[in-house]
């Protein structure tokens, strides 16, 4: 998964993204006065600019996280049958709207006289460009409205780590102990039950102060040799569970092809949180030597991906069925060293790429809190803004202590936002003087209102099972009632 130079895979994908926000803040006069404008920091030079290799390394990085682990339980919320059609299909979608976002960057960079555009640049200069006054007046929102989504987008991502690792961590803590200890009467056994219910914000918490101080390194570059690591261990940990889930696969007839359409809305949101990716593409466009190759990178990149997607979401669900969990990972066997070795590294991965994902929201957020301080002040109050801005994501975890839930939720407000709403929309401002043909306005217009319904439905269903978790609540009641009628079945038998 990882090429050469994947360690600085992060680095590079991140940095353009926060050169692009400050670059927000300065005029164009004072751009053209500059030596270095802020729009060449995308535009390298040759000998610095990353290669064909980096840029598909950096396209997969850039997809691949938690939301891979968390598409099997999607597959089951739609159905064995219309799941993987309906993944192909989103992930198709995705890649188009990607494409579209590049062809409207290069277009407004020529009208504009710009070396290259981000992603909220592109927004605002399509609305500047557009047929409608009101939005022309308003161009600027553009910029808001982008900046504003990608702070909840990778707040939102952040929030899924913090879960994730504590349920892969609570599952390998309890693990071990049920191994060490072999309940050989009725206290051992109520003892092992007690240890085996410690809730889950209790291991959020104790992540907490280890992110914090995650956090405080400013400078990616010092995680360099961690991310290389991690990216190694998330590829060891997707292979082990390859091999494990191919092994004993269900028979698909024995599984709903179709699930009703109520469950439909949460897989749309995962589907769309896994296609992660759209928030780097203009930056890794701008940074490559040949701009030229890239649509073949982003096609070969995003092909890799989609056959990844589609081959662990249908294989995990054959292989664990109704069982399936909000990561698969957490299927994985508990009695067996190897499977809670993946849950540990794919645990490590998910921990340093925290501070990845962190970097863009404090960049944006964190400046505008120091410039208010003096500057005897600055340095502590950006240390106590990071911690904050953590704790944040924490709560959120701590609120909705729910692996599928949170990123189902993520994916319907932000993901389908960045990804499906705004690029076919910027598509219609940017080419409506060039007598767009009726097939693509309605193209555009059939992909925007897709990203409306899966934002609108995916919300509300999500915020309906947070509020009212009925099946989750009963579930818990009938194992609960089951485990209390087993434990007095057992003492009744040793009276």
């Amino acid at each position: 998964m990882d090429g050469a130079g994947g360690e600085e895979l992060d680095m590079e994908v991140m940095k353009p993204l926060i050169d692009e926000q400050n670059s927000d803040a300065i005029s164009d006069e004072e751009h053209e006065n500059n030596f270095l404008p802020v729009e060449k920091h995308y535009q390298l030079d040759n000998e610095e600019g990353i290669t064909f290799i980096q840029t598909l390394t950096h396209l997969l990085k850039g997809n691949i996280g938690t939301g891979l682990l968390g598409l099997p339980l999607a597959i089951k919320n739609a159905g064995i049958v219309i799941g993987p059609i309906s993944l192909v299909f989103i992930g198709v979608i995705s890649v188009h709207c990607m494409h579209i976002l590049v062809r409207c960057s290069h277009c407004l960079c020529q009208r504009m006289k710009k070396s290259s555009l981000g992603y909220s640049d592109t927004v605002s200069y399509a609305m500047e460009v557009g047929p409608l006054t009101a939005l022309q007046k308003r161009a600027s929102w553009g910029r808001y409205i982008v900046d504003f989504f990608l702070v909840i987008t990778q707040l939102g991502f952040c929030s899924v780590y913090v879960v994730f690792l504590a349920e892969n961590v609570k599952q390998v803590h309890e693990g071990f102990l049920e191994n060490k200890t072999t309940p050989i009467n009725v206290s051992t056994t109520s003892s092992s039950s007690e240890k085996r219910s410690t809730d889950l914000r209790i291991y959020m918490l104790c992540f907490l102060p280890f992110m914090i101080l995650l956090v405080f390194i400013r400078d990616l570059k010092s995680l360099s040799f961690l991310s290389l690591l991690a990216n190694l261990s998330m590829a060891v940990s997707l292979v082990i569970i390859y091999q494990y889930i191919v092994r004993d696969i269900v028979d698909p007839r024995k599984l709903p092809p179709v699930l009703g359409w109520k469950k439909y809305p949460l897989f749309f949101g995962t589907a769309i949180f896994a296609f992660e990716g759209i928030g780097v593409v203009l930056p890794l466009e701008n940074r490559m030597k040949d701009t030229t190759r890239f649509p073949q990178a982003l096609n070969i990149g995003m092909g890799i991906v989609m056959t990844l997607y589609i081959s662990l979401a249908t294989l995990g669900y054959l292989r664990f069925g109704d069982e399936i969990k909000g990561s698969i990972t957490l299927n994985l066997p508990q009695d067996i060293w190897l499977y809670q070795s993946v849950k540990i590294l794919y645990s490590f991965g998910i921990f340093v790429t925290y501070s990845i994902q962190y970097y863009v929201p404090a960049e944006i957020l964190i400046p505008a809190v120091t410039s208010k301080v003096e500057q005897k002040w600055k340095f502590l109050s950006e240390l106590v803004a990071r911690a904050l801005l953590v704790c944040s994501t924490c709560a959120v975890a701590v609120l909705i202590p729910r692996l599928d839930l949170v990123i189902s939720f993520v994916g319907a407000v932000s993901s389908s936002t960045l990804a499906l709403i705004l690029p076919p929309l910027v598509e219609i401002l940017t080419f409506y003087k060039e007598n767009l043909s009726l097939w693509t306005v309605f193209k555009d217009i059939f992909i925007a209102v897709i990203g409306v319904v899966g934002f609108l439905t995916g919300t509300y269903v999500t915020v309906e099972e947070i509020i009212y978790p009925a099946s989750t609540v009963l579930a818990n009641a009938t194992e609960s009632i089951s485990a209390d009628l087993n434990a007095t079945n057992l003492v009744n038998g040793l009276k």
